[in-house]
């Protein structure tokens, strides 16, 4: 019965840190993965399991037996397996809140999910101290039976982090991984319950596993929000993705859905966007007059190909290099966007790694992987910066897409002093109608005039595409002044979500529309 009471420890601490990164997911997917959603919920989970340590030291005291821990644990696995059924309807209504930024019901809603936490987190933390008391007979051996029972619990929890992420999660979905967690935690008790008192009390629960089995195989889960025009949703290792049809257009958006991360129609390439201003980022240098001559490009942050299917139009000879992290998107992208491109690679790896590893120099390097509050921080410092400039030709350009807050230009003004360091010069331009600017960064000493003369000459250039003209007419009109002197991020010191958490609160206070990245 020892065997089994550890076995039935190491169990629950897999449950446990499994149902934290299933409820990471479960919470990101309306309310976004910044570090204030992760610090949430790590922080209750740990307050109930703190909890359950102390309600489960006390219920063993008064009633030691095996038989009363295997009840208490099947009794949380069978509420893991109905938190999401249960936090449903509130979480549809938390993504209505948020497409319409009611903060008030948005906290409100969070609040509410998480307090369904509580009963199966605190159940499971009684676990640990249950099984010493159960396992101690003799006081010498208290050290070493304790050691060993925390050390199992931590061991599944080890193992528990990385199965629904890796394994469950992109298999069958988060609210499946709910039921199969609760699932399992509930059939390995029930089968204690059994060993330690017989079938009649292992009966008496059994209906528990029969629920959450039908669940599973009957629920008809529908889909995880209500978005007009959605026509795919699917959870990956990374993200929640949505791909919406409206007037014929396709948009993909990711988890808490506040933002766009690329666009796709069939005969239409313009989208007053981000993506556009990645074409014009070589004719900032002097005597850039011809599209054939931008021959190569490398994109950080590839999404579903629309900057890529944009510059194969109007760059006849280009290459390009699409970083991509989530092989999910890279899928959407083939299906629903138009990424079938001859002249793209696809790697799918983190960008700072994947471009840090290519043996190439590009004419164009694009860093469109910004959005806050996913700002990863190490695309934000200088060395990443320095590995860029490395990897850029002598007239080489760098772009990068930079969500901001309405009057707030924090974060440009601490990317721009960062990019300094090692770029020649840096222009920003600020998109019509969205919370977006653009930072160009060039290799060589660049200016303004430059990219005007260019447009000029270009005007008179028979074949030039009308997508390049458009996008450089908007660049031209939207410069802004030279951004001031701010912090400089290393890779030592990056305090970006410090800043960007200042930037979401006082977003999501003042009311605004989304933004679009």
């Amino acid at each position: 019965m020892k065997k089994y009471l550890l076995f039935i420890v190491f169990v629950s601490g897999f449950t446990s840190l499994a149902a934290e990164m299933a409820a990471s997911r479960l919470m990101g997917n309306y309310f976004g993965s910044s570090n204030l959603v992760w610090a949430s919920i790590i922080g209750l989970i740990l307050i109930y399991l703190t909890v359950g340590n102390f309600i489960g030291g006390n219920w063993a005291d008064r009633s030691p037996k095996h038989g009363t821990l295997y009840r208490i644990l099947a009794w949380a696995g069978f509420s893991v397996a109905l938190v999401p059924a249960v936090s449903r309807p509130v979480l549809r209504w938390a993504a209505d809140a948020f497409d319409s930024l009611q903060l008030g019901v948005l906290f409100g809603s969070f609040v509410s999910v998480m307090i369904l936490f509580i009963v199966p987190v605190v159940l499971m933390g009684t676990s640990s101290p249950f099984a010493i008391r159960l396992a101690i007979k003799e006081n010498n051996e208290a050290g070493r039976l304790s050691g060993r029972i925390y050390a199992v619990s931590t061991l599944g929890s080890f193992i528990g982090t990385f199965i629904p992420v890796l394994l469950l999660i992109p298999t069958v979905g988060t609210y499946r991984t709910f039921l199969i967690l609760g699932l399992v935690l509930t059939g390995f008790t029930l089968w204690g319950l059994k060993l330690e008192e017989g079938w009649r009390s292992m009966l008496r629960l059994v209906w528990m596993p029969i629920v959450i089995g039908v669940l599973f195989f009957t629920i008809n889960l529908g889909t995880d929000k209500s978005s007009i025009g959605m026509i795919y949703e699917t959870d990956s290792a990374y993200n929640y993705i949505q791909v919406l049809e409206q007037d014929g257009y396709h948009m993909l958006r990711l988890n808490d859905g506040q933002g766009v991360h690329s666009m796709y129609h069939p005969d239409i390439y313009n989208y007053s966007g981000p993506w556009e201003q990645v074409l014009v980022a070589p004719f900032f240098n002097a005597g850039t007059t011809g599209t054939a001559d931008i021959k190569s490009l490398a994109i950080v942050g590839l999404a579903a190909g629309t900057t890529a299917r944009q510059a194969v139009k109007v760059f006849p000879n280009i290459s390009i290099d699409g970083f991509e992290i989530d092989p999910a998107i890279v899928d959407v992208g083939r299906t629903y966007f138009g990424m079938d491109l001859p002249r793209l690679n696809v790697f799918v790896q983190d960008g700072r790694w994947g471009l840090s590893h290519s043996g190439k120099k590009y004419q164009i390097i694009s860093v469109d992987a910004y959005r806050p509050p996913y700002i990863p921080w190490h695309l934000t410092t200088r060395e990443f910066f320095q590995m860029v400039h490395d990897h850029l030709t002598d007239d080489g350009v760098m772009v990068i897409n930079i969500g901001r807050a309405p009057g707030d230009r924090r974060l440009i003004n601490t990317l721009a002093s960062t990019v300094r360091t090692d770029f020649a010069s840096i222009h920003v331009m600020d998109l019509p109608g969205t919370f977006n600017s653009i930072l160009f960064a060039s290799v060589q000493p660049t200016t303004t005039e430059n990219l005007t003369k260019n447009f000029d000459t270009l005007l008179g250039t028979p074949g030039t595409d009308p997508l390049l003209l458009e996008t450089m007419n908007v660049t031209l009109s939207s410069l802004q002044p030279d951004p001031p002197q701010a912090q400089v991020f290393t890779d030592d010191l990056a305090p970006v979500e410090g800043l960007t958490n200042d930037m979401i609160i006082r977003f999501l206070l003042a009311g605004d529309v989304e933004m679009l990245q």
